[in-house]
């Protein structure tokens, strides 16, 4: 069976890792139509669910996915600010 991870399409733009309170941070940053920022911040929480997984079982750390989406004309969720805070 072939590891998710190691498809090419399923690779974060950024990486954190915080080793004090051993967390991964996965960003995916992406800009959207104005009508599509809610749906496209969905596709990258479901995106990265089984790297997700994969990284809390080989490394024994707790992992966060944080979409940032941005609209073309500057509109962004109302969670996106809740997404940031966890960088913070």
């Amino acid at each position: 069976m072939e590891s998710t991870s190691a498809n090419p399409d399923n690779t974060p733009d950024i990486i954190i890792n915080d080793n004090e309170i051993e967390v991964r941070m996965l960003i995916d940053a992406a800009i959207s139509g104005d009508r599509n920022v809610i749906k496209k911040e969905a596709e990258k929480i479901l995106k990265y669910k089984n790297p997700t997984i994969e990284i809390q079982f080989i490394w024994n750390v707790k992992t966060k996915v944080i979409p940032v989406i941005i609209g073309a004309t500057g509109i962004n969720a109302k969670s996106f600010i809740k997404y940031l805070s966890n960088i913070l």
